[in-house]
Parts: C-alpha cells; sequence; structure tokens
C-alpha cells in the first residue's frame, strides 16, 4: 500500500444490494461525484464520475464488461481496476479504494 492510500478515510457508500451487477450507481463523498460499478464477478469499483475525454461527461451511465467500462458518449473502453484508457485512446480516470464489510461497501477518499 503507497502512503498516499494511508491518508485515506472510508466513507459509507451504501449497502452492497443497492449496487446492481454491470449498472453504476452515483454516491456523493466530499463534494465529488463517484460511480460505483459492482462487476458480474460481484467486484466493486469506484471512479470519479467525469469521463477523462476533452468534452468530460458522466461514467456511471457507461457499460460494463468484465473489468472494464465503456464510457457512455464516447466509447472509451477504461480499466476499472486502474482507471487507465485503453488504446487507442488514452487518458485515466481517478480511481478510489473500496471495501466491503459487514454487507456494506466503504469508499475510500483523501483528506482535502
Amino acid at each position: 500500500m503507497s502512503n498516499d492510500m494511508t491518508m485515506n478515510k472510508f466513507f459509507p457508500a451504501g449497502a452492497l444490494d443497492q449496487f446492481l451487477p454491470q449498472i453504476g450507481r452515483v454516491v456523493e463523498i466530499g463534494g465529488q461525484q463517484i460511480a460505483v460499478f459492482r462487476v458480474s464477478n460481484g467486484g466493486i469499483f469506484a471512479v470519479l464520475n467525469k469521463s477523462p475525454h476533452p468534452k468530460s461527461g458522466p461514467l456511471a451511465e457507461g457499460i460494463v464488461s468484465g473489468n472494464y467500462l465503456y464510457d457512455p458518449l464516447y466509447d472509451w473502453k477504461i480499466d476499472l481496476t486502474t482507471g487507465q484508457v485503453q488504446a487507442p485512446d488514452n487518458g485515466q480516470v481517478q480511481t478510489f479504494q473500496v471495501k466491503v464489510e459487514d454487507g456494506q461497501v466503504w469508499i475510500a477518499a483523501g483528506q482535502q
């Protein structure tokens, strides 16, 4: 774990059953809109709900396939584990650490 992760505080995002497989859900933490996705294998990922495309746009409405998110406006393929946009496009979206405890989803956000 990198040092910057140790400064993060986890915030409640909701009950695990509120996150439907392959359907994005927006939660607000610390004034940031975060898109949360439950992938088909049950993993939970969280990214900033803002496309890295120069014209921006929301990501929560994107299509999920495996651990990849397809940007709903520009069809960019984004790796949910790293936030990295896949070639031939390039860019990166901010990712957030997620944990699930006792049926609750928690998202880490750095201290401002």
